[in-house]
């Protein structure tokens, strides 16, 4: 896999149809938590990240949510990649937000949140268990019993458990850290961007009114629901998912 400004990444597609698609994990997540209907979504060039410290990138993960979209913003310039489109999930969402009130509007070219809000709070004695290793392992099954739709596969859950727990209680920690102390919510109107929202109809952790609330503040944005789903939307419902992005981005007035 390539790296640029030390961050690892996977790429695909040639991009005939549009702006390159950067995909930006959540919390304790990395490029693999996109699957290959998103992150190889044909016709267009696409670009998993993973984030500082997560995945195959080294060194330690960051402290704030726009400390990450510095370090994206480094990692785009080094590796080339001009007016993104930038798909986040959770963490990754705020992220996209962070990047999009930190840069000129001609910087992205529009921004997909998954399981998003304006505000990231985290339960406060999840935030305390999550960083004494006696209690992480029961922190990580919290998180996991939050992140899924009841309809969820048990073999998806025994995946996203083994990578949170691959991720490590230090990265985690730092990651919900950085969750919590986000808050856009008196900016959302400064973004000017084509903006599509999606949550999952069973969404624990950013349940769709926290998409509501994006949609009314962010000017011409709109909202999808994904049925029997969670927090973990792309990775329960990967096909709706990737129907709604791509009638997104072919969508001729979005693509304005």
């Amino acid at each position: 896999m390539p790296l640029a400004a030390g961050l690892d990444y996977e790429e695909h597609g040639g991009g005939i149809l549009g702006p390159p698609l950067v995909f930006l994990h959540g919390a304790g997540g990395s490029r693999l938590h996109w699957p290959p209907a998103l992150r190889r979504l044909a016709g267009w060039r696409t670009l998993a990240v993973d984030l500082p410290g997560h995945g195959r990138s080294p060194a330690v993960g960051e402290c704030s949510i726009d400390d990450f979209a510095r370090r994206l913003r480094d990692w785009r310039v080094a590796a080339g990649i001009e007016r993104p489109l930038l798909v986040g999930h959770s963490m990754g969402g705020a992220i996209a937000l962070a990047s999009a009130l930190a840069e000129p509007a001609e910087a992205v070219a529009g921004l997909v949140l998954i399981g998003c809000g304006a505000r990231l709070r985290v339960n406060p004695s999840l935030l305390a268990d999550i960083s004494r290793p006696e209690a992480f392992s029961a922190a990580a099954d919290r998180i996991l019993a939050w992140s899924f739709a009841p309809e969820a596969p048990a073999r998806l859950r025994e995946l996203a458990r083994l990578r949170l727990v691959e991720a490590g209680p230090d990265v985690l920690a730092a990651d919900l850290r950085a969750c919590h102390a986000f808050d856009v919510r008196g900016r959302l109107n400064e973004i000017t961007l084509p903006t599509l929202i999606v949550v999952g109809d069973k969404d624990r952790m950013t349940p769709p009114q926290l998409s509501e609330e994006l949609r009314a503040g962010i000017a011409g944005a709109t909202v999808e629901i994904i049925e029997a789903a969670g927090h973990m939307a792309m990775l329960e419902q990967p096909d709706a998912v990737a129907g709604v992005l791509r009638s997104f981005l072919e969508d001729p007035v979005r693509r304005r």
